[in-house]
């Protein structure tokens, strides 16, 4: 059966990076595994510097002593319902590490890449604060490692395209402050088959100026912004 996909608004305003994407990869994580063959990863940097660096320290600060997460791009970031919808999870509460770590976060990282089991360990453990919305029918949309405290909307609430649902955090398996984003066709993450998506549109930055695309998404090297 040919897979589902939908076109949605993109869920970020400003400029961005998606260094994971289906563009670059199926599945994009590596794995089928919980929805995430379809999965993507955004990520706020300095797209001037030459190291295209999230946060405004030096990568001997990051690896050695850690940089605060206030002091990452997109960190606290808005996200935005990309289409009509009802709430169906919303998963609060879990505390975000203070600073961003090299050894830490991945260390993090490798361990629930070895170990996590989605049939009896709690999907929070690696997704943090998230939310999960229906679409339509057998179509679902998760939003995870988000900021603690900053989740706006509740289970069973009908939410509109472009309403303000949580911001962008640090929570749960992440090596650095971003949203991952994915589309499935159940609300139950454990068995969730992942689906594809494209953007309604966004704004691609190429030899020097913006150029508008529609029905696409964006490559892993590609600065994007969606005002």
């Amino acid at each position: 059966m040919k897979e589902q996909s939908i076109t949605i608004e993109f869920p970020l305003r400003g400029e961005w990076l998606a260094p994971t994407t289906p563009a670059k990869k199926i599945p994009s994580h590596g794995t089928d595994r919980m929805g995430l063959r379809y999965a993507f990863d955004f990520l706020q940097v300095d797209f001037e510097g030459k190291t295209k660096a999230f946060h405004d320290r030096s990568f001997l600060r990051y690896f050695f002593l850690g940089v605060p997460l206030e002091n990452c791009y997109c960190w606290g970031k808005e996200i935005y319902a990309p289409c009509d919808g009802e709430v169906i999870v919303v998963r609060e509460g879990y505390q975000e590490r203070k600073v961003v770590h090299w050894v830490v976060d991945f260390s993090i990282a490798l361990k629930n890449g070895l170990f996590f089991n989605e049939q009896k360990d709690e999907y929070q453990q690696i997704a943090g604060n998230y939310i999960v919305i229906k679409a339509s029918e057998g179509v679902y949309m998760a939003f995870v490692h988000l900021q603690k405290g900053s989740i706006k909307v509740y289970v069973g609430q009908k939410i509109t395209k472009g309403m303000v649902i949580g911001n962008v955090g640090h929570s749960g398996n992440s090596t650095s402050p971003h949203l991952h984003f994915q589309v499935m066709d159940s609300n139950d993450i454990a068995h969730a088959k992942g689906l594809p998506c494209r953007f309604e549109e966004y704004e691609v930055y190429r030899a020097g100026r913006w150029i508008k695309v529609r029905n696409q998404i964006p490559d892993s090297t590609e600065r994007i912004r969606f005002l």
